[in-house]
């Protein structure tokens, strides 16, 4: 790779961690071409990118983001994985693909201009996804507005069962 070539990988590099939410790095010596290759296409599903990376050419590109963190902590061969969407969602793929393929191994992350541990990264992959707390969020409100509703439609509702009640006495006085 000649030194232009290195300049615009290092600025395509910096563009993708300045719009990134969350990177995780993972040594991934001895997987073969096809595990890589699977754990891209699962990884693309959430809309991420797996990229193996010089560190050196990851460290320039780091800079002046909040991955600046990352700065002396690359070391060995590493591969990142960044996503500007949910943040959940590489961090289950990566974590499920690891105890599948010990070859695999996740080594740290970067979440908010912080370093996450593996254990952290383990964590985050038990979250539910974006989409669950989303709904959750949704049936919360919507229990709330339907209890509500019921609350104070309740005294109307007997208003009428007693008015009812009473009509169907003076009907049938017996």
């Amino acid at each position: 790779m000649n030194q232009s070539e290195k300049k615009e990988l290092v600025a395509e590099l910096h563009d993708k961690l300045k719009e990134a939410k969350i990177a995780i790095l993972s040594n991934y010596s001895g997987m073969s071409v096809a595990k890589i290759t699977a754990l891209r296409g699962e990884l693309r599903k959430s809309k991420s990118e797996f990229r193996v990376v010089k560190n050196t050419l990851l460290e320039i590109a780091s800079r002046d983001t909040s991955f600046g963190v990352m700065e002396g902590q690359l070391k060995g061969p590493l591969a990142i994985a960044l996503t500007g969407g949910d943040i959940v969602e590489p961090a289950k793929v990566l974590v499920d693909f690891a105890k599948k393929n010990a070859e695999l191994e996740i080594k740290f992350g970067v979440l908010n201009g912080k370093i996450l541990t593996k254990a952290q990264i383990d964590a985050l992959s038990d979250l539910p996804g974006k989409e669950v707390l989303v709904a959750k969020l949704l049936s919360v409100l919507i229990a709330t507005q339907a209890g509500l509703v019921n609350v104070l439609a309740a005294v109307p509702r007997g208003l009428v069962q007693v008015l009812h009640a009473y009509s169907q006495k003076k009907e049938n006085p017996a």
